[in-house]
C-alpha cells in the first residue's frame, strides 16, 4: 500500500507541471501580450477588458455543469482520465491560437479573440476539474492527502515558475516579437501534453473504497453545491484569496518595467519567490504534524500581511522588496495547499450530509474560483494599465508618480484586503477539523458508503 500511495503521489504531481505552465502563460501574461506585444490601442483594450472579464465569469458559471458531466462519466478508464486527456489536448491548441497574430483589428479582433478565449476556458476547465477531483479518490487519509497535495502543489509551482522566470529571457532570445511569443506558446503546449502522460498512465484510483453511485441529475447538481454549507464557505474564502493572489502576480512584469525600471530583474525576483514557495511547500508536512490547519492558516496570513505592507511602503530596492516578496509567497504557498485540503474534505462532508459523493461537482468550484479570480484580476490589471497611463506610455519615464501609486495600490493594497477577508470567512465559518472528519469517515463506514477490506484502516486507505 505504501508503494501504491508513493507512485500515485509522484505521478499525480508530475502531471500538473505542464498544466500550470499553460495556465501561468494564459492567466499571468495574456494582458502583457495584448498591451506590450500586440500594442493594442486604448479603445480596443477597454473593449477587451470588458469582453474577457464577462466571458470568464460566464464560463465560470458553467464549471459545475462540467463537474456534472465528469461525475456522470462511466468508462473503462474511469470518469476522470478521459476528460483530463480531452481537455488537455484542446486547451493546448487554443493556447497557441490565443498567442497567434492573425492580423485582425477592431471589432473583428475582439470577436475572434473572445471566441478563442471562451473555448480555451471550457477545455481547460474540463481538464482542471477532472484532474483535481481525482485527488480525493486516491486516499481518504487526511495526512496522505496532504502528502499528495503538497507534492502536486510543488510540481504545479515548478511549472508556474518555469514560465514566470523563463518567459522574458526566452521570448527575448527568440526575438521578443509576436513570433517569439507564438513559438513559446507551442513549447509550453508540448510540455503540457508530455507531463499529462504521467497522470494518464501512472495514477491508479481507489475505486474499491466507495460504493457505486447512481447518476446525478441536474436537479441534484444544485443540491450537491448549495446544501453543502462547508463547500460554500470554502469557495468564498478561496475566491477572495485567488482574486488577491492573481491580481498581485499579474502586475509583476508591469511593476518591474515601470516602477523598478528594470524589466530584466523580474526574472531574478520571480526566481527568488519561486524557490521560497517551493521551500514552503516542501516543509508543509513537517509543520502539519505539529500544528493544526487553523494555526497554520493564521500564521500564513500574518506573513502575507507583513509582506504586503513592507512591499508597499518600501522603496523600489531589491533589499526591501525581495524579503517582502518572500514573506508573501511563503504565506500564500501554505494557504494554497490548505485551501486544496479544505476542498477535498468537503467531498466526504457532502457525502455524509447529503448521501452523495460527487468529487467532480465539488471540485468544479476550484476552476470556477480560479476563473473568477483571474477574470477580476485581469480586469483590475487592464483597467489600471489604461487609467494609470501605462498602456499609452512609450517609456517607463512617461508614467507619472500618481500613475505609479495607482498601480502599486491595485497590486498590493487591494489584494491584501481580499486575502484578509478570505481568512476571516474561514476563521468564523469553516468547521471541518480532524475530529469532525474522523467522525464523518466512521459514520460513512458504518452505513456502508465507505468500504474497508478486512483489517484495512482509514490510515491505510
Amino acid at each position: 500500500m505504501r508503494n501504491f500511495n508513493r507512485t500515485n503521489r509522484y505521478f499525480f504531481g508530475l502531471g500538473t507541471v505542464g498544466r500550470d505552465m499553460l495556465y501561468a502563460l494564459e492567466s499571468m501574461y495574456l494582458s502583457f501580450y495584448l498591451t506590450e506585444i500586440l500594442n493594442l490601442p486604448d479603445a480596443t483594450m477597454l473593449w477587451m477588458t470588458g469582453v474577457l472579464t464577462v466571458l470568464r465569469i460566464f464560463d465560470a458559471v458553467n464549471d459545475p455543469l462540467m463537474g456534472f458531466l465528469v461525475d456522470n462519466t462511466h468508462s473503462r478508464y474511469g470518469k476522470f482520465k478521459p476528460w483530463i486527456a480531452i481537455g488537455g489536448i484542446f486547451c493546448g491548441i487554443l493556447t497557441v491560437l490565443l498567442f497567434t497574430d492573425l492580423g485582425l483589428q477592431g471589432p473583428v479582433f475582439v470577436a475572434s479573440f473572445g471566441l478563442f478565449y471562451l473555448l480555451w476556458d471550457f477545455t481547460y476547465g474540463a481538464n482542471d476539474i477532472a484532474y483535481w477531483s481525482m485527488l480525493p479518490a486516491l486516499s481518504i487519509d487526511q495526512k496522505e492527502r496532504e502528502k499528495i497535495g503538497s507534492f502536486a502543489r510543488i510540481c504545479a509551482n515548478v511549472g508556474m515558475y518555469l514560465v514566470v522566470v523563463g518567459i522574458i529571457p526566452a521570448t527575448n532570445a527568440l526575438g521578443g516579437d509576436k513570433k517569439a511569443w507564438f513559438i513559446f506558446s507551442i513549447i509550453v503546449t508540448l510540455l503540457t501534453w508530455a507531463f499529462l502522460l504521467f497522470t494518464l498512465f501512472g495514477v491508479k484510483e481507489r475505486r474499491d473504497l466507495y460504493k457505486k453511485e447512481e447518476r446525478t441529475s441536474l436537479k441534484e447538481l444544485f443540491t450537491v453545491i448549495f446544501r453543502n454549507d462547508q463547500l460554500l464557505y470554502t469557495a468564498l474564502a478561496m475566491a477572495l484569496f485567488m482574486i488577491g493572489y492573481c491580481t498581485t502576480t499579474s502586475f509583476g512584469v508591469y511593476y518591474f518595467k515601470y516602477a523598478y525600471k528594470d524589466e530584466n530583474m523580474y526574472a531574478v525576483f520571480a526566481g527568488i519567490l519561486g524557490v521560497s514557495q517551493l521551500l514552503a511547500l516542501s516543509i508543509f508536512n513537517m509543520f502539519s504534524k505539529r500544528y493544526t490547519r487553523k494555526q497554520l492558516y493564521t500564521f500564513a496570513t500574518i506573513l502575507v500581511i507583513l509582506g504586503y505592507l513592507v512591499f508597499f511602503f518600501a522603496p523600489e530596492e531589491m533589499r526591501f522588496i525581495g524579503p517582502a516578496g518572500v514573506l508573501i509567497f511563503i504565506g500564500e504557498a501554505f494557504i494554497q495547499l490548505l485551501m486544496l485540503m479544505f476542498l477535498a474534505d468537503t467531498v466526504e462532508y457532502g457525502q455524509w450530509k447529503l448521501g452523495r459523493r460527487n468529487e467532480s461537482i465539488t471540485f468544479s468550484v476550484q476552476p470556477f474560483i480560479n476563473k473568477i479570480g483571474a477574470a477580476l484580476a485581469n480586469g483590475i490589471v487592464m483597467a489600471t494599465a489604461v487609467f494609470s497611463g501605462i498602456n499609452a506610455a512609450a517609456t517607463p519615464e512617461e508614467v507619472t508618480a500618481g500613475g505609479l501609486l495607482l498601480m502599486k495600490s491595485a497590486m498590493l493594497i487591494l489584494p491584501l484586503l481580499f486575502i484578509v477577508a478570505g481568512y476571516l470567512i474561514y476563521l468564523f465559518k469553516f468547521r471541518i477539523d480532524k475530529e469532525l472528519f474522523d467522525r464523518i469517515l466512521a459514520d460513512l463506514a458504518a452505513r456502508g458508503d465507505l468500504k474497508l477490506k478486512g483489517r484495512e484502516t482509514i490510515a491505510d486507505a
